[in-house]
């Protein structure tokens, strides 16, 4: 059967320092940041790296120091000082805004273009109206004529 997650205790495997190692400084637990200061001040006291410390400055972690990138996802800064502030730079537009404004803008043109009746469809709405236009003239022309009909029988059956 299988014993879980630990498979033992881990305190067999614990080193503990005796108390002379710690005062010689030669313990077997992992050197920390304080040991590591104290010796870079010890270093500079002694005059030895004190040009290396310039060239690490200079150098930086991978390849920052020789290629210059405009990183894109790079979180910019949304406060900005008033004194600090372009009043003559326009700001930039997102793509979403961009496109959005060009989609108004396109849709303000084809209405544009659909009352000046340029468009097929502006074309064949006009073309269905005037047909509707004839088609009720006609009715009413067949209507008045029916009419006057009936009334000419209607006054010859009186004579």
């Amino acid at each position: 059967m299988g014993r879980g997650k630990f498979k033992g205790k881990p305190t067999g495997r614990r080193n503990f320092s005796t108390p002379e190692e710690m005062i010689a400084g030669t313990s077997a637990r992992p050197r920390t940041f304080k040991q590591e200061q104290a010796e870079d001040e010890v270093r500079d006291e002694s005059g030895e790296e004190e040009e290396s410390e310039e060239e690490e400055i200079e150098r930086s972690k991978g390849t920052q120091g020789i290629i210059e990138t405009a990183n894109p996802n790079l979180v910019r800064p949304k406060n900005l000082k008033a004194k600090d502030a372009d009043l003559d730079k326009t700001p930039e537009l997102s793509r979403r805004e961009r496109e959005e404004i060009e989609k108004q803008k396109a849709h303000e043109r084809y209405m544009r273009l659909q009352e000046q009746g340029k468009t097929e469809q502006a074309r064949k709405r006009l073309e269905r109206l005037n047909l509707i236009r004839q088609q009720r003239a006609e009715a009413a022309k067949k209507r008045e004529e029916e009419k006057a009909a009936k009334e000419l029988k209607k006054a010859e059956a009186r004579k």
